[in-house]
């Protein structure tokens, strides 16, 4: 499907209480590429029905690129239908905290919330605000909720034949720590029939995030050994067969999951959102039969932060800092946080009664969160698990992730080395070569100097 008709049919989900169509005095326009934002939000009104705005939503798909370009051409538009709140993801949320459009971005301070403090006493995890800070100003400007400290999610049916346990943690000792570890374990998995993973690409954010330094230091292009080496790692993965070949997001991906590949796959490697939002929709005949332990490397994948526009309505500047400070500082048992990561975000809800019911029902799973005082008092034993408390890996992952390896660019170079990658792997290109073209690749695109 062409890019311009995704954009098209992706455009402009309005939900909400508004009934004008567009901003107005007491109408809090709010942009975001889910609906897991807006939902929030909206459970915020119904459970305080004193709160004296409305909202206005408007959800944008991130396929083939579609929600950044109607994002900032809305930001650069103002008017009444401009945000007031906006979210990015990580792969792409320096761009408005600390690139080129960043100064659309309101500090918390501005909003009148006690920023430093909260920081404190809600204990949010240090990469967190470092990816929300400005540093032009130093000033906080973006905060995520989510703690994407991740891991390896596996079957314990298949951990039981191959290495005789389903232990998490003598099966992190097996796959890990280090890819060696990794590649003598999908060894042993591939002469019992099993694949170590769906695809070469799925261990990308894994050695992605462990990097130490940014694609661009001192203003030139650096390839940092640990994204290097996802040359060779997926290079073994693909010559031995150790995956059954897929790409995530693929209808070979989620099979894969549901256990209806071409070959059943051990684990998958993420956080807690991958459990939460794609695994527990597919893995229906597998419920249960999964476990997670700790990753080869330490890493964090994706993650989504809440931000207000500079530009924005400034009658519903009150309405904006309460729902922001409750979404991503409040670590009371009221406050978003908490209610996520305990699964009772839709317990009694009226407007979400079937997401209420999903949990009863065991198939909405929970969330880590940003907050570590949130953590240290919250319960993520899951079905889907086998009654495994996730957060015993999920929570010692995200203290030990760090920002300071992100750029502002790091969404298009790395599919650019991901597309070289590719060619690699499947023979097209030597290793140089692919190398080389991508480096050329990124200096055409980004004018950032070799």
């Amino acid at each position: 499907m062409k890019k311009l008709l995704l954009v098209l049919l992706a455009v402009f989900v309005l939900i909400g209480f508004s009934s004008c169509g567009d901003g107005g005095k007491n109408v809090i326009n709010v942009w975001s590429f889910t609906d897991e934002i807006p939902n929030a939000l909206l459970r915020f009104k119904e459970m305080n029905p004193e709160f004296p705005y409305d909202f206005n939503i408007t959800i944008i798909a991130t396929t083939e690129g579609a929600y950044q370009p109607a994002l900032d051409q809305a930001l650069v538009g103002g008017g009444r239908r401009a945000p007031d709140i906006f979210t990015a993801e990580a792969a792409f949320v320096l761009k408005y905290t600390q690139g080129e459009v960043s100064s659309f971005a309101l500090p918390y301070k501005d909003l009148g919330i006690d920023i430093d403090n909260q920081l404190r006493a809600s204990q949010i995890a240090t990469y967190i605000y470092e990816l929300g800070t400005r540093p032009s100003d130093n000033q906080v400007v973006g905060l995520g909720f989510q703690n994407t400290g991740s891991g390896l999610i596996y079957r314990r049916s298949i951990a039981r034949d191959v290495f005789g346990t389903d232990d998490p943690a003598r099966i992190g000792n097996i796959v890990g720590p280090g890819w060696d570890k990794y590649l003598a374990a999908a060894a042993q998995l591939k002469a019992k029939g099993y694949s170590i993973a769906s695809g070469e690409g799925d261990i990308w954010q894994a050695m992605r995030n462990t990097a130490t330094q940014s694609y661009v230091v001192n203003g030139k292009l650096y390839l940092d050994p640990a994204r290097e080496a996802f040359l060779d790692v997926a290079k073994s993965l693909y010559d031995n067969e150790y995956t059954n070949r897929t790409g995530a997001w693929s209808d070979g991906w989620f099979a894969d999951m549901a256990g209806t590949g071409a070959r059943p796959v051990f684990g998958f490697l993420g956080p807690a959102w991958l459990i939460n939002y794609v695994m527990v929709n597919n893995v229906r005949d597998t419920f249960g039969d999964w476990a997670i332990a700790n990753p080869p490397v330490p890493f964090s994948w994706g993650g989504t932060w809440v931000l207000a526009n500079n530009k924005g309505n400034e009658n519903v500047r009150d309405g904006v800092k309460q729902v922001i400070e409750w979404l991503t500082l409040d670590a009371s048992n009221t406050g978003f946080q908490y209610l996520f990561a305990n699964g009772n975000l839709f317990e009694g809800s009226e407007r979400f009664a079937d997401k209420a019911k999903d949990f009863t029902d065991g198939n909405f799973a929970k969330d880590a969160v940003a907050s570590g005082v949130v953590m240290s008092r919250s319960d993520g034993t899951l079905a889907i698990l086998g009654g495994q408390n996730m957060y015993d890996v999920f929570i010692p992952a995200g203290a030990n992730t760090k920002g300071d390896f992100f750029s502002p660019f790091d969404e298009t170079i790395s599919q650019l080395f991901n597309d070289q990658v590719q060619l690699y792997i499947n023979g097209s290109k030597t290793r140089d070569q692919a190398i080389a073209d991508w480096k050329q690749n990124v200096a055409d695109i980004l004018d950032i100097e070799l």
